[in-house]
């Protein structure tokens, strides 16, 4: 991950054209034409066989235009394009925009991107495109692409994979006044990427909100690193195109045949804080609705209309989007009651009737506004004779000016209501045509939310704590493997559940029908037999399951009649017996499917659902990205139908969540700890007041091509570093660990117990409480980018606390990192500040990382100390007067941590 050059790239002060032509009507001449239009910087045009262009200077190559530029578009075939690149990168130059296709994923197109790539390396030369349109940054007037419009300058970021959506979005967001800081057209993106676009954009002062078409996403664990630090700053919006698209993979599980692409992205979508939308004018709404600033605290709607027809339709399409409509207070029946007429709707949607003058509506939003029950408001407006529609707008904008909660309006029509929108538009108050657009900006803002709240929420701590036997499971798999075995199911499926914690049936193993017959008789009760064979999945499909076996003489005629049906529906698949299990009876129990598969863009991915035979008929599943904790379990758990069923019904006790929830966190453990598992099923998980109980389970397996937790999408918590810290003087042995989410109230009480002083030494402000927003975003790191070690123990109440935590946050490159460091008063004095900047310095070092940085108030002595011991070189802040920055080159040797 890298956006290092990409001041050239996106800040050019000079631009060369390798390519430019005469030719009005062809790409070099539009590009020629394009940049000459209107950026102030020099701009070089190069072609051998033209002396000028447009009364413009030509250069026959890079190397004569007599200056350096930032940035180089290149508009010549694919052939020439490695040894231009080449010649850039001598020159010096940083950044290249490469127009032309021909590289594709033909084997000379491949060839000749490889090619591309290794002229560019050399010279850290950095490359958007190919086959892309261009780039056009209308903060500078730069248009280097050959679309047909220069873009409006405005707060909105749009990449996109496919050129054509770049110049229709244009020619569409022109004529309404939708403008950008940029437009980017990506390409295949064989070097600059999502996640480098994204990196970059995140502190982007011009830009308020990042729109993304998107196609396929390269690169997943960069882009979900990059989307995640960007979504935490502004609304990211994502439109993703192949929705539909069927795949031709072979799975054996029921959770890889569900478990479809499109799915997995929007499983990622989530997971990075995006909100997903599905249509270009969706796209900008969204953008409008939350480009804004405006967020909102709860999800419930308030609608104030001179129209009960439109208020109807209103409130259709919020049942339709399972919005909630909300509930006005007494209080404001009554302020409504005293300032509407007595034919008002008396409730909400509020319907101030068709003769509302402008005054009527400022009258009722007053009461609206200040509504205990409600959280954003939606003004309706359709045009009447009696009041005119501008005039209404206007009123509007000046009752909501000083409102605390977002407004959304609605003018219908056409005349009048272009007019008002304008007026909306000018006071940045998003505006819709419909009213079941507004409805839909209002989900957006929903949606948002809910995603912004996965991202900042801090989850329950594991209500168990499970040990893991990984050795026996490794082995299971292993031998497996060896065998050629690459699907296991019966009792080796069980043995590396039971591996992980999840409670599962006991299962014999029969190979004859006389064997199975005498498992029966041990087991002493009912039982169901099933057939064991390795090119068998789903064995009800083919009759391989029996069930209610009361007797051994019962068992001993389903294995004859289990063997034939087999046989006949599965010519060729071998048997090697059979497994006896006890039947369970959980009257009350749910049936689930529980499940993982490997996606081959976003690495494993975990499935919950509705189980049972008719899982797929039934299709109410949701999928996530592993890892997984509390929190995240029980929110996948809650994006389907049956959630609400476990939660009880009736006569129905609810189930045991808190244990289904846990059992996903186990499966997300198995994803990072197993990679040779593909696919992994339990179907059914029987769930019920007593707990869970896996009936059922399958898993296939395949050698993973990447090592262990490299796979994920998502760096998970990073076990290997936890480590026994012992204490000074006798005082006992501290565990070092990663910081956790689940951290976050014990963070809050360390707070809570250092000095005045040493809290404006570690924030530079005397703060009384780190709010919960920075407490969240301390704890929940990005592994990728990030590292917190917490030095935690037994606090006086008995309870773990932490003591101590030194973090490093690196930039996109992994180039430089900044360091800070807290430790309790109690523990002042006694080296362990020393000991915990040698841990850090140590990882960064083992990461790669080149330097460590810090700003250090001048009168924290004790700090300045450690750095100076430790091999910072100290110099005097430039941004503020009473501090310094200290500075570790890694690459030269130092320390080792002890």
């Amino acid at each position: 991950m890298t956006i290092r050059n990409f001041d050239k790239l996106m800040k050019p002060a000079s631009v060369a054209l390798i390519g430019a032509s005469p030719k009005r009507d062809s790409v070099g001449g539009v590009l020629t034409r394009n940049l000459l239009h209107q950026f102030k910087g020099p701009v070089g045009l190069v072609n051998p066989r033209h002396a000028d262009i447009f009364g413009r200077p030509v250069a026959a190559s890079a190397s004569a235009l007599g200056f350096v530029p930032d940035l180089a578009v290149v508009a010549t075939p694919a052939p020439t394009v490695p040894a231009i690149i080449a010649e850039l990168g001598a020159i010096g130059c940083k950044a290249a925009v490469v127009i032309g296709n021909g590289f594709g994923s033909s084997a000379e197109g491949r060839a000749l991107t490889q090619a591309m790539l290794d002229a560019a390396r050399p010279h850290l030369l950095r490359i958007l495109g190919p086959n892309c349109v261009g780039l056009m940054l209308p903060g500078l007037s730069l248009n280097a692409s050959f679309a047909h419009l220069d873009p409006l300058r405005g707060p909105i970021a749009f990449l996109s994979q496919s050129g054509a959506i770049i110049t229709s979005v244009l020619d569409w967001a022109k004529p309404r006044g939708i403008g950008f800081s940029c437009m980017v057209s990506m390409g295949e993106m064989a070097d600059v990427d999502f996640g480098d676009m994204l990196d970059h954009l995140a502190s982007d002062p011009e830009t308020r909100a990042i729109l993304l078409y998107v196609e396929a996403v390269t690169h997943a664990r960069k882009f979900m690193s990059a989307a995640r630090i960007a979504a935490r700053s502004k609304p990211v919006i994502v439109i993703k195109a192949g929705r539909f698209a069927e795949t031709a993979k072979a799975v054996a599980s029921h959770t890889g045949s569900m478990a479809g692409a499109d799915a997995v992205y929007d499983a990622a979508f989530r997971r990075a804080g995006m909100l997903r939308v599905f249509s270009l004018d969706e796209l900008f709404a969204a953008a409008e609705t939350l480009g804004s600033g405006r967020r909102i605290a709860g999800d419930r709607l308030a609608i104030l209309t001179n129209g009960g027809g439109i208020g109807i339709l209103a409130t259709d399409e919020l049942a339709a989007q399972n919005g909630k409509l909300a509930e006005l207070s007494p209080g404001t029946q009554a302020m409504l009651e005293a300032v509407l007429p007595p034919s008002w709707s008396h409730g909400n949607p509020v319907d101030i009737i068709g003769d509302a003058p402008p005054e009527r509506y400022a009258q009722a939003i007053g009461p609206l506004l200040t509504d205990p029950g409600s959280d954003v408001l939606l003004v309706l407006n359709c045009p009447t004779a009696v009041a005119p529609s501008v005039k209404s707008a206007a009123r509007v904008i000046e009752a909501v000016k000083k409102a605390e909660r977002p407004v959304l309006v609605s003018w219908i029509g056409e005349q009048d209501a272009r007019d008002a929108r304008q007026l909306f538009a000018a006071a940045h108050i998003p505006s819709y045509e419909t009213p079941e657009q507004a409805v839909r900006g209002f989900m957006h803002l929903v949606r948002y939310r809910r995603n912004q709240d996965m991202l900042m929420q801090t989850p329950p701590s594991v209500p168990e704590q499970f040990a893991t036997d990984l050795p026996t499971a490794q082995a299971a798999i292993a031998s497996a493997l060896e065998a050629g075995h690459n699907l296991i199911q019966g009792p080796e499926a069980q043995a590396i559940l039971k591996a992980f914690a999840i409670p599962t049936v006991e299962s014999i193993v029969a190979a004859t029908g006389a064997e199975a017959a005498d498992a029966q008789r041990r087991i002493g009760q009912p039982v169901a037999l099933k057939i064991r064979s390795p090119d068998i999945s789903h064995k009800s499909d083919v009759g391989g399951v029996s069930l209610n076996l009361e007797s051994p003489s019962d068992v001993a005629v389903a294995v004859l009649a289990m063997r034939e049906r087999v046989e006949r529906l599965s010519p060729g698949a071998r048997i090697e017996g059979f497994t006896v299990e006890p039947m369970i009876h959980r009257a009350t129990a749910h049936e689930l499917i529980l499940g993982l598969t490997d996606d081959p863009t976003f690495g494993p991915v975990v499935l919950f659902g509705s189980g049972g035979t008719s899982v797929e008929v039934v299709a109410d599943r949701a999928i996530a990205l592993p890892p997984l904790n509390m929190a995240l379990a029980r929110e996948l758990m809650a994006r389907t139908r049956i959630f609400r069923l476990l939660q009880g019904y009736r006569d129905r006790p609810a189930a045991d969540l808190d244990a289904v929830a846990l059992t996903l966190v186990k499966l997300s453990q198995i994803a990072i700890d197993l990679p040779d598992v593909a696919e992994l099923d339990i179907n059914p998980l029987l769930a019920d007041a007593k707990g869970v109980l896996a009936v059922d389970s399958r898993l296939r397996l395949k050698p993973a091509a990447r090592p262990g937790s490299s796979r994920l999408a998502i760096r998970p918590y990073p076990r290997r570093l936890e480590e026994p810290f012992p204490m000074p003087d006798g005082g006992g042995t501290l565990l070092l660990r990663p910081i956790l989410p689940e951290d976050e109230p014990q963070l809050a009480v360390a707070f809570s117990r250092m000095s005045p002083e040493s809290v404006r030494m570690r924030f530079f402000a005397p703060l009384k409480e780190v709010p919960p927003y920075l407490r969240a975003r301390l704890t929940q790191i990005d592994y990728e980018r990030e590292m917190a070690l917490v030095l935690v123990g037994p606090g006086p109440a008995g309870q773990a606390e932490i003591f101590a935590v030194v973090r490093i946050s690196a930039d996109p490159d992994n180039d430089s990192a900044e360091f800070a460091i807290a430790v309790l008063d109690q523990l002042a004095g006694h080296g362990i500040g020393t000991r915990l900047m040698e841990k850090i310095i140590a990882y960064a070092r083992g990461r790669g990382i080149r330097r460590i940085v810090g700003i250090v108030l001048n009168e924290n002595l004790a700090m300045i100390d450690i750095c100076r011991r430790l091999g910072f070189r100290t110099e005097l802040e430039s941004d503020r007067a009473d501090a310094l920055r200290v500075t570790l080159d890694l690459a030269a040797p130092g320390p080792a941590a002890s």
